[in-house]
C-alpha cells in the first residue's frame, strides 16, 4: 500500500513534460549542475494517488520546502501563493465536494473552490 504505480515512471515523466521541464513554484529548470533537479511532489504524500491535483513538478529544492511546511489535510491560514491555487482547488473539489475535476475543469471554477477551504 502507498507505494508508486508500475507506471510510475511515465505519469512521472508526463508530469515534467507538462511543467515545460521547470519547477512549478521557483520556475527554474531542470538543471543538475545548479542543484535543481526537477522531481514529483505527491501533495498528500501519498505514492498511489496519482490524480493531476496531487502531482507537483518542484525542483529539490522546492520539493523539500513545500514538504516539511505544507500538510494538505490542515486549513491554511494563508492566501495559496499563485503556483498552488489550482492544486488546492483540485485538491478541495474532492475534499468537499468529492469530485474528481480535470485542470480545466477547476480553473472555471477557480475561485468557487478556493473558497471551500475559507468557509471552513
Amino acid at each position: 500500500m502507498n507505494e508508486y504505480p508500475h507506471e510510475w515512471p511515465g505519469i512521472a515523466r508526463r508530469v515534467k513534460q507538462e511543467a515545460g521541464w521547470k519547477c512549478i513554484r521557483c520556475r527554474h529548470p531542470h538543471d543538475r549542475a545548479s542543484a535543481h533537479v526537477l522531481t514529483v511532489h505527491h501533495w498528500d504524500n501519498d505514492k498511489a494517488n496519482c490524480l493531476w491535483w496531487n502531482l507537483m513538478a518542484l525542483c529539490q529544492r522546492c520539493h523539500l520546502s513545500v514538504q516539511g511546511l505544507v500538510d494538505p489535510n490542515e486549513p491554511f491560514m494563508f492566501e495559496h501563493e499563485e503556483w498552488c491555487k489550482p492544486y488546492a482547488a483540485g485538491l478541495y473539489a474532492w475534499k468537499y465536494k468529492k469530485q474528481w475535476l480535470s485542470r480545466e475543469q477547476v480553473m472555471a471554477q477557480l475561485e468557487e473552490l478556493l473558497a471551500l477551504e475559507r468557509i471552513v
